[in-house]
């Protein structure tokens, strides 16, 4: 023991008998640095699936073993390796927080073997299929339009303000979200904390333009039939599934609205800072991980222009093997 004293490593077995419970419910009672929806979230893996397996054990009795088992189980009900790897990350977080208090000397939760989460593939649409889709959800079509050629996320069109709607330049800026959060709608930055300017189609400014009709500058510029805030399920119920069905449009989902967006605008000859700029990525590198296959013809243009950029290339091959032999000594040299 004193010799953990000196190396700082010392913990008091009094603090290792708090309970999990207390120590996650102190934890999540601190995510008011988070957003809203992700504090929820956060909040509810707790309450679902680490409360009851271990809130009434004395935090030092956790093992790594005991955390293995845990995600083997809940992998084994049928839970997404999505939602487990989600839960797995709130458990060590709510660890690490006892680590920093003294409770433990290191974190259980660290190292454990996660379920490998496979994203699946984007649903794209064909122009043809966005057509059928805006004119099969009139007198609504309009929304539908701007999500599939915008690549707005739905919290980003909900809140969006007639004052930031530049008909001129034909330019939207992205600067609010607004998300439906336990029957509330809370409104919140956009997803990377930073605002952005997106360019919609000459052939929109009119809808658009008629859609600001009548309103004031800080009024949104979609709202629900009564006046309100536009929200994901009604609108989904309301206009965009009889709007599937009606366009022969199946599996589906609104997000795959932005999916679309971007995979036009790629097809259009958009390079990956605008298609990211656009989408509202952190990095080029985000953008090219879920789109990368719709790049791949430039690695044709790339071929054929080094193959312009290297002369040389025919005469080596015509030389056969005296020509490269005679310069590999030289070479080598």
């Amino acid at each position: 023991m004193q010799a953990e004293r000196h190396r700082g490593q010392y913990i008091d077995p009094r603090a290792g008998k708090v309970r999990v419970r207390d120590v996650a419910e102190a934890w999540a009672r601190g995510l008011t640095h988070l957003k809203v929806s992700t504090a929820t979230r956060y909040r509810g893996l707790v309450n679902g699936h680490i409360l009851p397996r271990f809130g009434d054990w004395a935090i030092a009795d956790l093992r790594h073993s005991d955390v293995r088992d845990w995600v083997g189980d809940l992998s084994a009900t049928g839970l997404s390796a999505g939602t487990v790897r989600q839960a797995h990350r709130v458990l060590s977080l709510i660890l690490a927080e006892a680590v920093k208090d003294g409770r433990l000397s290191r974190n259980p939760a660290a190292g454990v073997q996660l379920p490998r989460a496979v994203r699946a593939d984007p649903r794209f649409l064909s122009a043809a299929e966005v057509a059928r889709l805006v004119e099969a959800a009139q007198p609504n079509g309009l929304s539908v339009a701007v999500l599939a050629f915008c690549g707005l996320r739905f919290g980003e069109l909900a809140a969006l303000r007639v004052r930031r709607i530049n008909l001129l330049r034909r330019r939207l800026v992205i600067a609010e979200s607004v998300t439906e959060v336990a029957g509330r709608a809370v409104w919140s930055l956009p997803k990377t904390n930073r605002t952005r300017t997106v360019p919609f189609p000459p052939s929109l400014a009119q809808g658009i333009e008629g859609q600001c009709q009548g309103k004031g500058p800080e009024d949104l510029l979609f709202t629900a039939p009564e006046g309100g805030v536009l929200r994901l399920g009604n609108w989904r119920r309301r206009v965009f599934d009889p709007a599937c069905r009606a366009a022969g449009v199946v599996d589906v989902t609104p997000h795959d609205l932005r999916h679309t967006a971007a995979s036009l605008a790629i097809a259009s000859g958009a390079n990956v800072k605008a298609v990211q700029q656009m989408l509202g990525h952190a990095s080029a590198a985000m953008t090219l991980d879920v789109y990368a296959g719709l790049f791949g013809d430039d690695l044709d243009a790339v071929a054929l222009a080094l193959d312009g950029l290297v002369p040389l290339l025919r005469p080596l091959e015509a030389a056969d093997g005296d020509g490269l032999g005679k310069s590999k000594g030289a070479d080598s040299a």
